[in-house]
C-alpha cells in the first residue's frame, strides 16, 4: 500500500467515524433532552393559560408527534441549522460559536500553563527518580492530581482575590481575569502530565541509545535534553490530544465558578432552561472539535514518531 492510499484509507476511516459518532451523540441526546420537560412550560410560567403554552409549542415544532420532531432535527442538523434559542429568539449554533471563543481562550492558555510546568518538572523527577527529594516531590504531585478542580477554583479566588487582592475572579475583564480560572483548569493536568512525562523519561534513561550517547562522553544534562526529553514527549502529545476533552467539559464548573463568559456557563444554563436547540448545537459542537484534536493529535504522533511513519507505507 503507497503512503498516499494510506493516507486517504485513514481519512476516510475518521470521516465515517466521525458521522457515526454525531449520529449517535445527537439520537441519544434528543431524546433524553425530552425527559427532561416541558420548555414550553418554562418559558410561559408555571400560572401560564394553557393557550399561551400550546402556541409556543407551536412556534417551536413541539406540538408534532417526537418522532417527526427527531427526523426534522436530523434532516436540519445536515445543514447545520439547529434552529433558534428558545430564550434568546437568535441561532443556535451562532450562539455556541460566539461563547466556543472564550472557553477555547481558557483551555489553550491551560495547555501553555500545563507545558511551561510540567516539562521541566516531569524532565528533572524522571532524570533520577529514585533520589529522596524526587520522592517527596512526586508524592506532593500525586496528591494533587486527587483534588477536584472546582476546590482549586475556589482555593485560588480565597488567596488571591479575597486575601492578597491581587486578580479579579468575575467574568472577562483583561488579562488579570483569565489567570484564575485558566490555572483552575490547568490544576488537574499538571500533576498527570508530569506523571506521565516524569515515567517517560525514567524508562528512557534505561535505554540502550541512552547508554550509548553516554559512553560517548554526552553529559547529564545533553543525555536528558537531546535524547530522554524528546522521546518522554511523544506520550505527553498523545494525552494533551486525550486530555482535550477534559478541557471542554472541565470548563462547565470552572466557567459557573468564575462567572466567565464562555462556552460552559451557557451550556450549563440552556440544560436548566430545557433550552434544546442551543444545547443539541452546543453538543454537536464539542463532539467535532474533540474528534478533531484527537484525530489532529494521532497525525501529529505520526509525523512526529518515525516507527509510526514506517508503519503507513
Amino acid at each position: 500500500m503507497t503512503r498516499s492510499s494510506a493516507i486517504r484509507d485513514a481519512m476516510l476511516k475518521r470521516v465515517t467515524e466521525l458521522a457515526v459518532l454525531l449520529f449517535a451523540i445527537t439520537t441519544l441526546l434528543f431524546f433524553l433532552l425530552r425527559l427532561g420537560g416541558d420548555p414550553a412550560m418554562i418559558m410561559a410560567g408555571d400560572e401560564a393559560d394553557p393557550e399561551v403554552v400550546a402556541l409556543i409549542r407551536a412556534r417551536y415544532g413541539l406540538d408534532q408527534p417526537l418522532i417527526v420532531q427527531y427526523l426534522r432535527y436530523l434532516g436540519a442538523m445536515l445543514t447545520l441549522d439547529f434552529g433558534e434559542s428558545l430564550r434568546a429568539s437568535r441561532s443556535a449554533l451562532g450562539l455556541v460559536l460566539e461563547r466556543l471563543w472564550s472557553t477555547l481562550l481558557l483551555a489553550l492558555l491551560a495547555l501553555l500553563i500545563t507545558a511551561v510546568l510540567s516539562i521541566p518538572l516531569g524532565a528533572w523527577l524522571g532524570y533520577r527518580p529514585d533520589s529522596g527529594d524526587r520522592k517527596a516531590v512526586n508524592a506532593v504531585v500525586f496528591v494533587l492530581q486527587g483534588i477536584p478542580g472546582y476546590i482549586a477554583g475556589l482555593l485560588l479566588i480565597q488567596l488571591f482575590v479575597v486575601e492578597l487582592r491581587w486578580l479579579t475572579s468575575i467574568g472577562n475583564q483583561g488579562i488579570s481575569s483569565w489567570i484564575l480560572p485558566s490555572l483552575t483548569l490547568a490544576s488537574f493536568l499538571v500533576p498527570k502530565m508530569v506523571r506521565v512525562i516524569s515515567a517517560n523519561v525514567s524508562e528512557a534513561m534505561r535505554e540502550d541509545y541512552i547508554r550509548t550517547a553516554r559512553a560517548t562522553g554526552a553529559s547529564g544534562p545533553e543525555l536528558l535534553l537531546r535524547h530522554a526529553l524528546p522521546n518522554a514527549l511523544l506520550g505527553a502529545t498523545a494525552l494533551i490530544g486525550t486530555q482535550f476533552a477534559f478541557l471542554m467539559s472541565g470548563s462547565l464548573i470552572t466557567e459557573v465558578i468564575f462567572a466567565w463568559p464562555g462556552f460552559g456557563a451557557l451550556l450549563v444554563a440552556s440544560v436548566t432552561r430545557l433550552d434544546f436547540p442551543v444545547v443539541q448545537a452546543a453538543v454537536f459542537v464539542i463532539a467535532v472539535l474533540v474528534f478533531l484534536v484527537n484525530a489532529g493529535t494521532d497525525i501529529l504522533f505520526n509525523l512526529i514518531d518515525p516507527r509510526l511513519r514506517r508503519q503507513t507505507t
